[in-house]
């Protein structure tokens, strides 16, 4: 079951850029590495297609991680995600100059993170979200904490609970039923 604040909702209403580590939201969290070493990644298909449909209703992502992976590159392309920053240790001074760049002010922007060098994203943004395999710290500030697995639909529980809060899920949705 997901754990949610009581104004969850309502940040939830005024994001306009979420923004998503890798491991251990956008995959389990386990690290894979081949026969040549380089680091293998596991996507849902379905956290994928959450995350098409957020943009598809107004509200761009982002992509915030330590790690570096070429994998990465190749499945944010696919899911038109423009704003890929890599290879990051400070992830606070990152995420404000991304949002600077943007012109999109802390509290309106979501962040799903799992883990303690989250946290000072997670303090600053306007919806903090973590995967429910997340340490009790990063829980514990979490607006929102998954009731889905990372890896495993995390990701599109919190691209429909965006949607739903503004608005866009039935309309979403519309298309597939027509």
């Amino acid at each position: 079951m997901a754990a949610i604040s009581s104004d969850a909702l309502d940040r939830a209403r005024r994001v306009r850029l979420m923004i998503f580590d890798v491991d251990g939201v956008m995959t389990d969290g386990k690290l894979w590495y081949g026969p040549d070493g380089e680091a293998l990644k596991v996507f849902h298909s379905l956290d994928g297609h959450g995350v098409k449909m957020l943009s598809a209703s107004g509200v761009p992502s982002a992509i915030l991680s330590g790690r570096r992976s070429s994998a990465v590159e190749r499945r944010a392309a696919e899911l038109g995600i423009a704003h890929v920053l890599q290879g990051i240790e400070d992830k606070r001074t990152a995420y404000e100059g991304l949002i600077s760049s943007l012109g999109v002010e802390a509290a309106a922007t979501g962040y799903a993170g799992d883990d303690v060098m989250d946290l000072p994203v997670l303090l600053r943004c306007g919806f903090a979200c973590a995967p429910r395999e997340a340490p009790a710290a990063v829980r514990e500030r979490a607006h929102y904490v998954c009731s889905a697995p990372a890896g495993h639909g995390a990701v599109r529980e919190l691209c429909e609970l965006l949607m739903r809060a503004q608005g866009t899920l039935d309309a979403s949705l519309a298309k597939y039923l027509a």
